[in-house]
């Protein structure tokens, strides 16, 4: 009877413990992200005005921004939706823009290979590009097979990202009539992004691989279905990993 008690006793404070260590991962991702969520909140705006001047009706939005979740997607489609192209056409092309979103999955979904399927099915769909963009520095690829405190760092960077732009989109959605295009809110939010970026290049490897990848996103803007979007995520993660192994050879 004593050593079930205190098999129970260990497994209490085994779990007191993990939870300590998600909620301590939970500040950090937050600390990390908090300024993102400005720039987040404008393009969130932008996108649900873009959806009521398209024609959407105001609970086809709301339906839209839920379900969707993603900009580029929507913005995407949103010309397409205006003049009637068929659903297939709208449907490919929403999952052309968002194939970033395999390699983003794909970068991450080894830290969470312990988890069950719908779990990991339900934290993908709040996987984007604010993750992407803090997740793997907090946690490389060397810390595969080391949990403890990613799944709390992994929600901070995500759920209020998701909440801010589901509040902007909604805020756009409402007051699309009210608020003047002259406010040109679209810059703000690109100026918001440009700011949240820039401390993000914490070394020579994500300096490179920003400047390759604003460049080819400049130089492919032509393509159809903005498959610019998609090389220049390609590219520019090439180009960083490639310094990066570069570094590391200096280093040894």
């Amino acid at each position: 009877m004593k050593e079930t008690n205190a098999g129970d006793a260990q497994a209490l404070s085994a779990n007191a413990v993990e939870r300590r260590v998600e909620r301590d991962a939970f500040q950090e991702g937050w600390r990390a992200s908090a300024s993102t969520i400005p720039a987040v909140l404008a393009w969130g705006i932008v996108s649900g005005m873009a959806m009521v001047k398209s024609g959407m009706t105001l609970w086809q939005s709301v339906a839209m921004t839920l379900t969707v979740y993603a900009g580029s997607a929507q913005f995407a489609i949103l010309p397409l939706l205006a003049v009637h192209t068929p659903l297939l056409v709208i449907f490919l092309t929403a999952m052309i823009v968002n194939l970033r979103f395999v390699i983003f999955s794909a970068a991450v979904a080894p830290h969470f290979a312990h988890l069950p399927w719908y779990q990991r099915l339900w934290y993908g769909y709040f996987n984007g590009d604010i993750s992407m963009a803090f997740f793997p520095q907090r946690f490389p690829v060397q810390t595969v097979h080391q949990p403890a405190g990613k799944l709390g760092y992994f929600k901070a960077i995500c759920f209020p990202g998701w909440f801010a732009w589901q509040v902007g989109a909604i805020i756009g959605i409402l007051l699309a009539s009210q608020i003047p295009e002259s406010w040109n809110i679209g810059f703000a939010g690109t100026l918001a992004l440009i700011a949240v970026t820039i401390p993000m290049i914490v070394n020579r490897a994500a300096l490179v691989g920003v400047v390759v990848s604003g460049s080819v996103a400049v130089v492919a803007i032509g393509l159809p279905y903005r498959l610019g979007l998609l090389l220049a995520v390609l590219v520019g993660i090439s180009a960083a990993m490639l310094v990066d192994k570069m570094i590391d050879k200096e280093k040894e």
